[in-house]
């Protein structure tokens, strides 16, 4: 959309404050949609004019209501304005039960309630609402984290039944791929494939450092779980990944499991790098150190890795 106004002086941080989309979402949509050409400052800053933040402000507001902004932003102004009219006309005849969440811990309890409803729909929109006023770090280690972990806790103790299990991690995986696919790679990123060795059948640990790495810049390959090493290399060769990220999450002492990264550090390239993180992967300390593997204990620990195994700086707001 082209920008009206010449008058371009508001920073990426009041931005964020007036539309309540997070820094990395803006710069998100900017890559991927190319919604707004944002001025730059003499130090490289993006500045945004008044009518960019009405725009953003309008597409968080049908966003926020469901709608996939890659959608939107194909509407004129006057299309987006009458969307966003209709979607509140029709919240004033049907009120939610789950107003627009404020903070991190809130969210999780709004989803765990969608859960319970088996309300998938409802949960959807409580992830994307999510997604697009947190950044990437609070909005996956401190809302995704936080659900799955209840969600499993609640499955053990049988709170909540195999139904609702699987319909959570249906609707938590899609939002993943969803939020991975917002963000858009340089094409000179570094390359980041992420997977489980063969036996470890749990998947989200994989998804989380793939989005983790999608939003600090990388280009992407997640590969999924469960795989043998020899199927993990060759997909490390063809999407050419200086990176190979694993994920362990239980149990903490299977010797097949040692075996299995021994045999992915051998068929791997010597000079890719291997991650290794997951609840259950500070068990494996011997395996990993003889086979030089680099251990993550969280996705905050991640971050930094990751920057420093990139070698370039994050984009400037």
């Amino acid at each position: 959309m082209a920008d009206t106004s010449k008058d371009k002086r508001h920073p990426i941080q009041v931005v964020a404050r007036r539309t309540g989309l997070s820094a990395d979402v803006l710069r998100a949509w900017e890559k991927r949609y190319g919604i707004l050409k944002p001025a730059r400052s003499d130090g490289g800053r993006r500045l945004y004019s008044d009518d960019d933040i009405e725009y953003l402000r309008l597409l968080r507001r049908a966003t926020g209501a469901g709608r996939n902004v890659g959608q939107l932003v194909e509407l004129t102004r006057d299309a987006l304005e009458a969307v966003v009219r209709e979607d509140d006309a029709a919240a004033a005849t049907v009120p939610s039960e789950f107003p627009p969440p404020a903070t991190a811990d809130d969210v999780v309890d709004r989803g765990m309630a969608a859960i319970a409803a088996l309300d998938a729909r409802q949960l959807e929109i409580v992830l994307r609402r999510a997604m697009i006023e947190h950044d990437a770090a609070r909005f996956l280690d401190a809302v995704v984290v936080p659900l799955l972990t209840r969600v499993g806790s609640e499955w053990r103790q049988g709170r909540v039944t195999p139904a609702h299990e699987h319909l959570a991690s249906r609707v938590i995986r899609e939002a993943l791929n969803e939020y991975m696919a917002t963000f858009v790679p340089r094409s000179d990123a570094p390359r980041f494939l992420s997977a489980t060795p063969q036996g470890q059948r749990h998947e989200f640990g994989a998804m989380l450092a793939a989005a983790t790495a999608a939003a600090a810049g990388w280009r992407v390959t997640y590969v999924g779980a469960d795989l043998p090493a020899a199927a993990i290399a060759e997909a490390a060769g063809q999407a050419r990944a200086s990176v190979v990220g694993l994920s362990i999450i239980h149990p903490a002492d299977d010797p097949q499991i040692s075996v299995e990264l021994r045999a992915v550090r051998a068929a791997l390239s010597p000079e890719v790098v291997l991650l290794v993180g997951g609840a259950g992967a500070a068990g494996y300390s011997r395996a990993l150190r003889d086979i030089r593997a680099v251990f993550v204990s969280d996705l905050a620990s991640l971050r930094p890795a990751l920057v420093s195994l990139a070698g370039e700086p994050h984009d400037a707001d």
